[in-house]
């Protein structure tokens, strides 16, 4: 299989290769939108696994062989969720631009800008 960028591939073209390579295995009967939501969240629970006792500063220095864990682990979080659209249908970019558009008015730039809710004064890091 070769190897292609972001820039190379669509969504469609990922929900395309989840799709086959679930249909090539016969795995649809396994994958209800509830077995892989959880899948997901387990996906994503082995993702943090490699920040836990990191400090921000830390986290945003790995290495190149945890960077390649965590890909690996961001991957399965993607496949999970691209066969979470298939399963339900979800148009995954008109619902990532429709959230968008939900939190730019939720989080307008001019008032959240460097803070993360309303009650955040500090605008600090660790």
């Amino acid at each position: 299989m070769e190897n292609r960028t972001d820039k190379q591939t669509t969504v469609s073209e990922l929900r395309q290769l989840m799709a086959q390579f679930v249909d090539e295995r016969d795995w649809d009967k396994f994958h209800s939108p509830k077995n892989l939501a959880m899948a997901l969240t387990i996906e994503a629970g082995e993702l943090m696994e490699h920040f836990q006792w990191l400090t921000t500063k830390q986290s945003k220095e790995i290495d190149d062989s945890v960077k390649h864990e965590v890909g690996e682990e961001l991957s399965d979080v993607i496949c999970y969720a691209m066969s979470l659209a298939n399963s339900l249908d979800i148009d995954v970019s008109s619902a990532v631009f429709q959230k968008m558009e939900k939190n730019r008015l939720k989080y307008p730039a001019d008032k959240f800008r460097g803070r993360y809710g309303e009650n955040d004064t500090s605008g600090a890091d660790d």
